[in-house]
């Protein structure tokens, strides 16, 4: 089965500055793939080249089978992005926030039906749904913000730092969400610096750290190489090795 996203050589730099030195890896179909590191390890910058919303400096991107450097838009068609500091509109309700997206995604009256029906049950709200986002917990609001990513069903569904800042019971919720997708086919690229967290979600992980991936593999995997009883463990493992192999 051929990969829903392949990542090659993909490069980014600002100046002189290189915030994502030519990284590769890919994410099969109804797979959780995390990339994982401390901030400022360039988990961000590579998540927006493949969203289209940066254009990398090198390298390639294809998403199910479209360049998405040459043919961006195209490629946008099959992802959704939620970013780490997804704005959201506090005057609107968060139905109307979810039936404002749903018309920009779609044209299709039935369709926009369908998408808000869908994001209405991921989100879990009830009657909140009808208050103002400006009064909503921030457990709430990324509730919305996720249910407005994933309301489209699309092949790849691209989250930065989805549970960050929230609680122990919604980010639990908001876990479990994103694993409920893959049954029905979606993959997830998600972003964290919460190594901890992402044993629990992923179904593999790219550490990344200083804008190269530093390894790569499942969770389970990745203990038993490097003995290690957690990923910050096998983190630190590895930031100490390269380190020494430099001096």
């Amino acid at each position: 089965m051929a990969n829903i996203l392949e990542v090659k050589n993909l490069c980014k730099s600002y100046g002189k500055f290189d915030a994502v030195r030519g990284i590769d890896f890919s994410i099969a179909k109804s797979e959780i793939f995390a990339l994982i590191g401390p901030n400022g390890a360039g988990k961000s910058t590579t998540l927006k080249m493949i969203a289209s919303v940066l254009q990398p400096s090198s390298g390639s991107i294809v998403i199910d089978g479209v360049d998405a450097v040459k043919n961006p838009e195209e490629a946008r068609t099959k992802i959704s992005y939620l970013p780490e500091e997804a704005g959201a509109y506090k005057r609107l309700s968060g139905r109307g926030y979810l039936q404002f997206m749903a018309g920009l995604y779609t044209d299709d009256p039935s369709k926009q039906k369908e998408y808000i029906a869908r994001a209405v049950e991921i989100c879990g709200l009830g009657r909140r749904l009808d208050d103002k986002l400006g009064a909503y917990s921030k457990g709430m609001t990324r509730k919305v913000m996720l249910a407005r990513a994933l309301m489209s069903n699309p092949e790849l569904a691209i989250l930065d730092e989805a549970t960050s800042g929230l609680d122990v019971i919604n980010a639990l919720e908001i876990r479990d969400i994103i694993k409920s997708f893959t049954k029905n086919g979606m993959s997830i690229l998600v972003s964290s610096h919460n190594m901890l967290e992402i044993e629990y979600l992923s179904d593999r992980v790219a550490i990344i750290d200083q804008g190269k991936i530093i390894e790569t593999g499942s969770t389970a995997e990745l203990k038993k190489k490097h003995q290690a009883e957690n990923l910050e463990v096998v983190f630190l493992k590895l930031k100490r090795h390269n380190v020494s192999s430099r001096t």
